[in-house]
């Protein structure tokens, strides 16, 4: 039950009840409400400012996820950056040097992409700037590994060919230091045995007795094994490639055949004194693109430096050659 209200009337000096209209408690009730509405509204707004709702909390983890991510990413493209980097300089001053080949620029190695605008769906966006130099940075990253790959594909090839090369060279001594009685005659003018007429001997002749071992100095093709040329006797040539060619001669019998592969080290013959001939040795020449060479330049692959320096000292002698 609501309380009755008083007032007190100076002129009937009487207290007399206060009589509420409804116009008046409807204004007021008005009043109340509004006034409760727009604190509501101020705290709610407040509130906004200060207080997450568990949506928003959860947008901002996510934004904050999607930011850590982002860093992470940066970090891995600027380690791959440095890795590659790393490679770039070896391939361009080690591998591409060593094996002949010309260095690739640099402004083929971090060239960009021109044209049209690669990016233009990603913009519009609050962090569209990030996002599209992110882009730009891991598209380079990948052009410059695709270029990378591409040149140490080709220096595989080169590696392989350079292989193929070493490997056919003729680069050991074609008789064994052990079965070497010694070396006789080296490459120069020399004493013909037969007239004593000074002239170029175009080989090296190894004194060693009949039978002893003969070895391929390098990989390639038997390109002749026959006796079917002047003064050399039984003798076989092999075709190593690169414009290589070594020749034995003299042979007592042979171990191969023409058109036979053989390989660096392999037994092809024996030393014999057949053709023009004093006494059993093996002489021996190499020819580059057709043109005789001093064969003591390719001993590297069979002798110490005691055991070339040796050599090259009976070699150099002008002494009487065997052939």
């Amino acid at each position: 039950m609501s309380k009755v209200k008083y007032y007190y009337d100076a002129e009937s000096l009487s207290y007399k009840k206060i009589e509420r209209k409804k116009r008046t408690a409807f204004k007021y009730a008005t009043l109340f409400l509004l006034a409760s509405a727009f604190f509501a509204i101020i705290f709610v707004f407040i509130a906004s400012q200060y207080v997450e709702s568990p949506k928003e909390r959860a947008l901002k983890r996510e934004l904050q996820n999607v930011q850590l991510q982002f860093e992470l990413l940066n970090k891995k493209m600027e380690q791959a950056e440095a890795v590659l980097a790393n490679i770039a300089d070896r391939d361009n001053n080690i591998y591409r040097v060593y094996f002949e080949a010309n260095p690739i620029p640099e402004e083929q190695r971090k060239a960009g992409f021109g044209g049209i605008n690669r990016y233009k769906n990603l913009e519009g966006f609050d962090n569209s700037k990030l996002i599209i130099e992110s882009n730009k940075r891991l598209d380079i990253l990948q052009k410059q590994i695709v270029v990378q790959s591409r040149s140490l594909d080709e220096i595989a090839k080169l590696a392989e060919e350079k292989e193929k090369l070493l490997a056919a060279i003729p680069a050991i001594q074609p008789v064994s230091n052990e079965d070497l009685t010694r070396m006789a005659s080296g490459y120069g003018m020399r004493s013909d045995p037969f007239t004593k007429v000074r002239k170029m001997h175009w080989g090296m002749d190894f004194t060693a007795p009949r039978g002893t071992p003969i070895y391929a100095s390098g990989d390639g093709v038997v390109e002749r094994a026959d006796s079917n040329s002047s003064g050399y006797g039984k003798h076989i040539r092999i075709d190593h490639g690169y414009g290589y060619t070594s020749l034995y001669a003299h042979l007592y019998k042979y171990n191969v055949r023409k058109n036979q592969k053989v390989k660096r080290g392999d037994l092809i013959g024996f030393v014999g004194s057949t053709g023009r001939s004093e006494a059993p040795h093996l002489h021996y020449e190499i020819f580059k693109d057709g043109e005789r060479i001093n064969p003591i330049n390719f001993y590297y692959g069979s002798l110490t430096a005691e055991e070339f320096s040796k050599m090259l000292e009976h070699a150099s002698l002008e002494n009487q050659s065997l052939d």
